[in-house]
């Protein structure tokens, strides 16, 4: 009953950071490194392992802008990768950069005949300040990694 009453408060469009077309991303004149990409905001499943897999990311936000949900769709990221499965567990999605981190346990894998294809993740906002502090990640994170914000409607 719970989960009915949160998704009949939240709008009915939804919004999403997804890559740029390469028709509008501007060419670089000098070559960047993934350490370089990564400065400003990383995604992390294993601490330490930085996700390299660039997610598709949906958002929903009450009406009232009390709280938001960001769905995290990774197809097939490298924590699933066998030169990564040494370096620890997933205990949770880790959003990380300059101002610290935003959290999340609700982590999902999904399979296909056994083997590991994709990570679907859920960061619930509860308030408008937890909101604002996930877009600021969110600005961070797509200018590392040629994201733009597509607001549906």
């Amino acid at each position: 009953m719970k989960l009915i009453s949160i998704f009949a408060t939240i709008l009915p469009l939804a919004s999403a950071f997804a890559p740029v077309p390469k028709a509008f991303s501007t060419p670089s004149s000098r070559s960047v490194s993934t350490s370089e990409l990564f400065a400003d905001a990383v995604i992390q499943f294993v601490r330490g392992l930085p996700e390299k897999v660039v997610p598709d990311i949906k958002l929903t936000r009450a009406v009232d802008g009390s709280s938001g949900i960001a769905t995290f769709n990774f197809q097939s990221p490298n924590v699933f990768d066998a030169s990564t499965a040494t370096e620890g567990e997933i205990t949770g999605m880790f959003l990380i950069d300059d101002e610290g981190e935003l959290v999340t346990t609700d982590v999902n894998a999904r399979f296909m005949n056994g083997k590991p294809q994709s990570i679907e993740s859920r960061l619930v906002m509860k308030s408008p300040s937890e909101w604002d502090r996930f877009m600021r990640f969110m600005e961070r994170y797509g200018e590392a990694n040629g994201l733009v914000f597509n607001k549906s409607g």
